[in-house]
């Protein structure tokens, strides 16, 4: 999956609404997306999901995921 096709998915499934640069990001290459996360939560809960499935897609995409 190239960032074209990542960001199409990304807006067919509802994640992607505005962006100020769209052409920018889809020439990205061998960079970072990252999500934190409240360590001292008990347990991550069904609105963290959000953030991990945009991390699996832009990691498919060519991204290095990282969770703090």
């Amino acid at each position: 999956m190239n960032m074209n096709s990542c960001i199409e998915e990304l807006k067919w499934r509802g994640l992607l609404q505005d962006a100020s640069d769209l052409e920018g990001i889809a020439k990205l290459s061998g960079c970072s997306a990252y999500a934190g996360f409240d360590p001292t939560a008990t347990s991550l809960h069904v609105g963290n999901f959000i953030p991990i499935a945009l991390l699996r897609q832009v990691s498919r995409a060519g991204l290095s995921p990282i969770i703090l």
